[in-house]
């Protein structure tokens, strides 16, 4: 969560359109190499004014020398398209994102994050991520959705899989996703399966034309399902939140099928020790200056912010606030103008939650949290699944700044997040001083290192093994080799 930028926004993604001159997708490198395609004005118009706001939902771009290194690797692999003028057209970014997760717009404007960076393992695994996204722009599959809302608007997924967990299909889904998508980093253009299947093999298909290894787009897509079931283990959570390699069709049939569409004797550099010198350094997890989730506590050293959600839930942190979810309910922590008044400032917020119908709190009360000024509602919704309460919980942090926590919960279920709402706090400026990033750090393998003590190098006290394993994309039984690379996680 930034200091700066709160407000939700609905960005438009599928209105333009590629006008092409040629086939989609070129069947030959001598294709590839002709201006057979090309982006339209308007695409690239309507992807420039999307860019910067894109930026900020992501929390930034990443700059410096990786960043140049991911943006090479994107061109060239673009390039494999056929579309234009593709090294000049197309715009990647490397994203400021604790996410796994890449996505592309109209215009050649292509995303991914730190996060599912470092989960990769070699270059050709970068490239066919890119080359996955890129593929999706080729084939024209934002022109291609079914329904006018889904081609027309990027959502953060996560705020639907939240407010569908708790609110089902009733007529209160748009509260829900007004409370939840606002968090959110996760994004996706919603394509069918048919179009992720397309956008695998064109990934493949680029892969081989860039001289690279075929597998990669398997072997990532492999390594991505594996953090996704360790994150439902970490967390205890039995949702499947959509990511860039669970979206349809389900990994594993995802895997199997880019395996096999590299060929029986694949061939190609994967530039394995090149890839990880050049992304060694880059921040892992929470950037402090989004604020950091360690387990149930969030702590953010920018505003002297604490709180800690309760047993039972788990903290997603994202840029513009902290969504907490659990079987017993959901909910988020955000910010809202305030202006001195909390009364006003609680039922502004209520005021904000849906566009189809009037909910507001029965009354406002106000107390005292740890010494913070506090008010808080809570009005009781009839849904099509039952009675649902919404309770808005307000503090005021300062001169024109207050926080608040929205959550819902089945009727007379609210007091699940009493603990939460009493553990806002202020904190020190030396408990602010010790939060600290976590980072990539690559390491040579040693005589005698074992996976379990390079395990215990990892910044992590839960699992450590596990996470050192999906990392680098081991099983228990891997062998260890003097003088090889492998990725740590530290502090």
């Amino acid at each position: 969560m930034t200091n700066s930028t709160f407000r939700a926004f609905l960005l438009a993604a599928g209105a333009g359109s590629l006008v092409l001159a040629g086939p989609a997708v070129p069947t030959s490198r001598a294709d590839a190499q002709g201006a057979v395609a090309t982006i339209s004005a308007a695409d690239k118009a309507q992807g420039a004014k999307a860019h910067p706001q894109l930026l900020a939902e992501f929390g930034g771009a990443v700059t410096g020398p990786q960043a140049t290194y991911v943006e090479g690797i994107g061109k060239t692999i673009a390039f494999q398209s056929g579309l234009g003028n593709a090294r000049s057209d197309f715009t990647v970014t490397l994203l400021n994102s604790p996410v796994n997760n890449a996505f592309a717009i109209p215009g050649g404007y292509v995303y991914v994050t730190r996060q599912l960076t470092v989960l990769m393992n070699n270059e050709a695994e970068l490239a066919g991520v890119l080359g996955h996204e890129v593929g999706h722009v080729a084939a024209r599959h934002s022109q291609k959705r079914e329904s006018a809302a889904t081609r027309n608007t990027i959502l953060g997924v996560l705020g639907s899989v939240l407010a569908g967990a708790v609110l089902g299909n009733s007529a209160l889904g748009q509260l829900g996703q007004k409370i939840f998508s606002t968090g959110s980093q996760l994004l996706t253009l919603k394509y069918s399966r048919g179009q992720e299947s397309e956008a695998d093999a064109l990934g493949v298909t680029y892969l081989k034309r860039a001289g690279y290894d075929p597998r990669a787009m398997g072997t990532v897509l492999r390594s991505l399902a594996a953090q996704t079931a360790l994150d439902a283990q970490l967390t205890g959570s039995t949702d499947k939140v959509p990511e860039w390699a669970s979206t349809h069709p389900d990994p594993a049939s995802r895997v199997t099928a880019a395996l096999a569409l590299a060929g029986p004797n694949p061939r190609g550099m994967s530039n394995r020790d090149l890839f990880l010198t050049r992304i060694d350094g880059l921040t892992y997890g929470d950037d402090p200056k989004q604020g950091v989730v360690d387990g149930r506590k969030f702590t953010h050293p920018g505003f002297r912010l604490s709180f800690q959600a309760p047993q039972g839930f788990y903290l997603v942190n994202g840029t513009r606030s902290v969504s907490i979810s659990g079987q017993s309910g959901k909910g988020e922590m955000s910010t809202a103008p305030y202006s001195g008044n909390l009364d006003a400032y609680v039922r502004s917020v209520f005021a904000g939650l849906s566009d189809q119908q009037r909910i507001a709190p029965d009354d406002v009360r106000t107390t005292t949290v740890n010494g913070i000024p506090a008010a808080y509602g809570t009005s009781r919704v009839n849904t099509s699944d039952g009675a649902r309460d919404v309770v808005v919980f307000a503090y005021a942090w300062g001169p024109g700044q207050a926080f608040h926590f929205t959550t819902i919960s089945a009727a007379g279920q609210a007091s699940a997040f009493d603990p939460m709402f009493s553990s806002m706090r202020r904190i020190t400026i030396g408990e602010a001083g010790a939060v600290r990033a976590r980072r990539l750090m690559v390491v040579t393998v040693k005589k005698g290192d074992t996976l379990q003590s390079l395990a215990r190098r990892m910044a992590y006290d839960d699992r450590p093994l596990d996470r050192f394993l999906v990392l680098n994309a081991m099983d228990a039984k891997a062998a260890l080799v003097p003088g090889s690379r492998v990725k740590l996680i530290v502090y």
